[in-house]
Order: structure tokens, then C-alpha cells, then sequence
């Protein structure tokens, strides 16, 4: 992830030198001195059995890194988190689950001399492994934030990814390796996918190749992992690619034992589509913290007691979707534009225990944005969003508040830096931030009947009208807004958004399958992933939106909940039809 962690970025200081480039010069000549690998290896003995089984942690505070604690612990193992450079030092094992911009990261460690001692114990062949961030500070530089030095222990510059090849950015998404030989941790991987999120990428070369353990293919062949005897590190997030992740952390951790549960064969061979199921989560009359589904937005039963509609326990079905192979779980608080977010513990709680068993991302969305408490406490929209990433959530989705900011971005032109978007995507990154679309569809006359992007339809209107435009609604569908789909879509764009959720206020609960022309037309009109939400009723659907247009992702709801379809008939209908997907 590439973006600036809770501490400010200030201009980065110089590692082991005057300047940057005698740094540079002094890894080029003093790169790590390694016996050639091995197929197995030992982790440093430890002077008391105690310490065995802990593993060290460094996290300087931007992100979520709950998941990986999980894992570790998931896997039988302590977690000691970092306070000084001494306890990098005397570490038995290291993790660095890096997230945060380049340029602030390098500060962070320079500055509590953390650095220094980075590269003193990954020169001694100390166990290291690298995560996301943690693999590209390795490199000398990126060009993130302009021209910034790393640790320059691998030869190599990170870079974009070029969208001009094609691609979206971030790169979002499950995607296969091709791994090298003697990659160690990744020998039980195959063909199997794992879980990227990022924009930047270091690129292999004559300088680097002794470094590369495998690469990935998205435009072009990035370095995917880097292993240098006991120091490896991976640009995807293993703690985030299920059982497959939890098989690297475990070849990590015990390096020397056999694996105790081998992932089934895989057939990945690049970026696959992912099916997400999504928990619309809210308090029943009761009020008990319950999973509900509405019908065109409304959650509750059409009986004389008009209760809510219950299909199930939040946590109970987020374990439940993971079993059944979702490549992501999304969770919609609905209650979130009225409740106190930071009040609302129940649905951090949710997160907590959902977060020690789910191993692939989550997303949380509902009342994010900012508010000033009965106390007259102001709590900003960022300080919500980092509770929730605290919590677990690896995503979080802004709905009505994002429509204001694009609102005011196109009236003014100006990027005001204040809207919830801007103030978290600039913080945590645009790969954290996922924009809910609320579209009405409204027919009219002709394409010149509004101001707004309009469309020829499939299917005519109820007076036979040939088109219609996208009206974006706020506060659960209940308020329109004077502003189309399309134009919300580049907006949120342009202020940082990471991915659209785009759903559909006709289409929801009808089960009549995903409007195609909507999510077409916003999936060619922006270069963000885009997920097709409401309207999927049998795995036809499923297809159909991915060979109609270019949705990254397809979200399902009641049909997972009533197991009217199941997750993988979803999956073995997309493998049949050619449509690659995880499983």
C-alpha cells in the first residue's frame, strides 16, 4: 500500500551517509553476503524455548495490520511488537507488514533509527520477511513522492504501474506468480492466486535478479517477492490471501517442518475476477446486531409486525463466506448514517471477531465521515476510518459523503483536501478507499433531455423511452442528488477513490440479474476497479456482467444468505464459461 501513514511525511533523512547517493553506493558494494540458498533452512536458535515462539513485529502505526497479528497467532505463535531499534536486533524471527507511503516510511525509521538497525539485521541473514511496503523499502529508491532513498539493499527503482498499458490502478485483486526456483516459502503455492493492493512496483534486472523469488504479470512483470537466504519479502499480502497465505506465513515460521495442510491445487495465471459477498448489517427491533437484506433498499418484512428482515448473525456468515471461497466480505452498517460511528461497538466488535478467522480482505462501510459528539468533541472523518482499520477492515466505503465532495469538486474545480475521501485516501491510500454508488435509473425523452451523461438503454422505459441517465441518491436511496453516476464516478476519481462499489436501486433484491448498461458505462468511464452490485439472482448473471463489461468484481447478497446460490456454483459456472477466478 502506498500512502501516507497517521504520521506527517517530512522530507526523508539520508541512510548511513551524507547523502543518498554514497548510501546507494555503499549497498551496491555491500550487498548481502549469502551462502547460496537452500530448499530448507534454520531459523537462529533461541536461548530460551519461550522465545521460540515469538515472533517480532514492526509496526509503526499506519494501517491495518490486525490480520497479520491473527495469522501469527492463528499459526501458534506470540506477537512482540517494536518499541526501540534493539528490539529489531534481538528479534529470533521478523515480520515488517509495511503500509504507508514510501517517502513517510523511510522517515518514521530513519528518525527513531530504526533503519540503521533494519539493515544490520537483514545483513546478518537474520529471518526477515517484507510485506507490500516492507518489500519496497528494501529497494534504493521509489518515485512515489519524487525521488526518495530506501534501504538500497536490492538494486532497483519502484515505480507506478503505467495505465496506459491497459490496466487499472491500484492493482486490485487475486493474481498468480511465476515463481523461481529455491523460493522457500512460496513452494507450495503452484498455480494457486494471491492477494495484491497497490500502485507502486519495483521492476526485475540484470542488478536485481539474484533478489527475485517470482514476479507477477499486470501490464507488465513486476517483482511479486524477493528471497536472499533467510530474508524474503513479498509484494502481496499473504495474511489477506487465505489458506494459501496462511501455508507462506507457516513455511516462514517453521521453515525446516513439513506443512500440515496443503492448499488444493489451484489454476491460476493472472489477475482473476472476484466475487464478493456482501452483509448489510444493522440492529433489529431488539436490538441485536443482525445481517438483513432489503428489497429496492427496504430491510424490512411486509407483514403486520413489519420487523426486520433477519438472515443471520454478521460474524457467523463472514466465517461461513470465507469457507466457501468469497475473495473478499463486505460489511454495510446501515445504521451508519444515523449512529454515532465511534459509538457504535457492536460493529467494531464485528470486525474484531470476524478479522481472527477471515483471511481474505474486508470492507466496512456506514457512517464515516465526520461529526462533533454531544460533548461538543469534533472527531473527524479520518479518525472514524482508523477505528475501523484498527478494528480490521482493510477497505472502508464512503457513500453520501463522497456525493457531497463531488458536488463540490465539480461545481468549484478546487480540491479542498477536507471531504472524507480526500483526507483518507490521502492518508491510508486510494487502494483503501472504496466509493458506494446509490444510482436511480430515470428515463427520459432523449439524450439531450439533461445535463447529466444519458444513455441508449436495452430495455426501453414504461412509456417506451430509448434513454435514461444514473440519478445518485444519498442517505439510503432516500434523497436524490443532482448529479448523475458518471459524473460522480470520474469525480470520486479524480479526489482519490480506489475502487467504485456501484449498486442499483432498481435492480436490488429483484434478481433479475446486474444492470449491464449502468455498470458498462461507469467500468469504460473511469480506471479504478469497479465492482457490479445488485440484481444477481443465478451464476448466469455473474458471467454475464463480466463478459459484458469490464467489472473487476461482481457482489452478491440474498442469494448467499438464502443459499439460493451457492458461492462456489458461482465460481465453477465462471471457470466453465472461460472467466478466471480464484479457488
Amino acid at each position: 500500500m502506498e500512502a501516507p501513514p497517521i504520521v506527517s511525511p517530512t522530507k526523508t533523512l539520508p541512510f548511513r551517509s551524507a547523502s543518498p547517493s554514497s548510501s546507494l553506493l555503499f549497498r551496491r558494494k555491500h550487498r548481502l553476503n549469502c551462502r547460496r540458498p537452500s530448499r530448507s533452512f534454520t531459523v537462529r536458535a533461541s536461548s530460551a524455548a519461550s522465545d521460540d515462539s515469538v515472533v517480532t513485529l514492526l509496526d509503526y502505526g499506519a494501517g491495518n495490520v490486525r490480520s497479520v497479528r491473527n495469522a501469527i497467532r492463528r499459526l501458534g505463535f506470540q506477537v512482540k511488537d517494536v518499541y526501540t531499534p534493539k528490539d529489531i536486533l534481538n528479534a529470533n524471527r521478523l515480520i515488517f507488514p509495511g503500509v504507508g507511503a514510501f517517502a513517510a516510511a523511510m522517515d518514521v525509521l530513519n528518525k527513531n533509527g530504526m533503519a540503521e538497525a533494519l539493515c544490520e539485521y537483514i545483513e546478518k541473514d537474520r529471518p526477515f520477511l517484507g510485506i507490500c511496503l516492507g518489500l519496497q523499502l528494501l529497494f534504493e529508491s521509489s518515485e512515489e513522492k519524487g525521488q526518495v532513498s530506501g534501504l538500497g539493499l536490492i538494486p532497483g527503482v519502484v515505480g507506478r504501474f503505467d495505465s496506459s498499458n491497459g490496466v487499472r490502478v491500484p492493482h486490485i485483486g487475486w493474481n498468480a506468480l511465476q515463481i523461481r526456483e529455491d523460493s522457500l516459502i512460496l513452494d507450495d503455492v503452484g498455480t494457486h492466486h494471491v492477494y495484491f493492493v497497490h500502485s507502486y512496483r519495483a521492476m526485475p534486472s540484470d542488478d536485481n535478479k539474484e533478489w527475485v523469488s517470482s514476479t507477477c504479470n499486470y501490464g507488465d512483470n513486476f517483482i511479486a517477492s524477493v528471497r536472499r537466504g533467510n530474508v524474503h519479502a513479498v509484494q502481496f499480502h499473504p495474511e489477506k490471501s487465505g489458506d494459501v497465505g496462511l501455508s507462506i506465513l507457516r513455511r516462514f515460521l517453521y521453515p525446516n517442518s513439513p506443512l500440515e495442510k496443503k492448499p488444493t491445487e489451484g489454476k491460476g495465471s493472472k489477475l482473476a475476477k472476484r466475487v464478493i459477498a456482501c452483509l448489510d448489517v444493522r440492529t433489529n427491533d431488539k436490538g441485536d446486531l443482525v445481517v438483513t437484506k432489503g428489497d429496492q433498499y427496504d430491510v424490512r418484512e411486509h407483514t403486520k409486525e413489519n420487523e426486520v428482515r433477519e438472515l443471520g448473525k454478521p460474524v457467523e456468515l463472514a466465517g461461513q463466506y470465507y469457507t466457501d471461497g468469497a475473495d473478499e466480505v463486505s460489511f454495510l452498517n446501515i445504521t451508519g448514517f444515523r449512529d454515532f460511528p465511534l459509538g457504535d461497538l457492536p460493529m467494531l466488535q464485528v470486525l474484531r471477531y470476524a478479522s481472527e478467522n477471515v483471511f481474505v480482505p474486508l470492507t466496512v462501510g456506514g457512517g464515516i465521515r465526520d461529526f462533533t459528539d454531544a460533548t461538543g468533541r469534533h472527531y473527524s472523518s479520518l479518525e472514524v476510518a482508523s477505528e475501523y482499520f484498527r478494528c480490521g477492515a482493510d477497505k472502508i466505503s464512503i457513500g453520501s459523503d463522497a456525493v457531497y465532495a463531488a458536488e463540490e469538486y465539480l461545481r468549484t474545480g478546487v480540491k479542498s483536501g477536507k471531504s472524507s475521501l480526500e483526507q483518507i485516501s490521502r492518508v491510508y491510500g486510494n487502494q483503501a478507499v472504496v466509493v458506494s454508488i446509490d444510482p436511480r435509473r430515470v428515463y427520459v425523452k432523449n439524450q439531450n433531455y439533461v445535463k447529466f451523461k444519458t444513455i441508449k438503454v436495452t430495455n426501453p422505459g414504461p412509456n417506451g423511452e430509448e434513454y435514461a441517465w444514473y440519478q445518485c441518491t444519498v442517505s439510503g436511496g432516500r434523497e436524490g442528488r443532482p448529479i448523475g453516476a458518471y459524473e460522480l464516478a470520474k469525480a470520486v476519481e479524480e479526489l482519490g477513490a480506489g475502487e467504485i462499489l456501484l449498486n442499483c436501486i432498481d435492480c436490488d433484491g429483484q434478481g433479475k440479474g446486474f444492470d449491464i448498461d449502468l455498470v458498462k458505462l461507469i467500468s469504460d468511464a473511469v480506471t479504478i476497479p469497479v465492482i457490479a452490485s445488485s440484481g444477481a439472482g443465478v451464476v448466469e448473471h455473474f458471467s454475464e456482467v463480466f463478459t459484458k463489461t469490464n467489472a473487476s468484481a461482481a457482489l452478491a447478497a440474498g442469494i448467499f444468505h438464502r443459499k439460493e446460490v451457492p458461492i462456489h456454483s458461482v465460481k465453477e459456472h465462471l471457470l466453465k464459461e472461460g472467466i478466471e477466478v480464484r479457488i
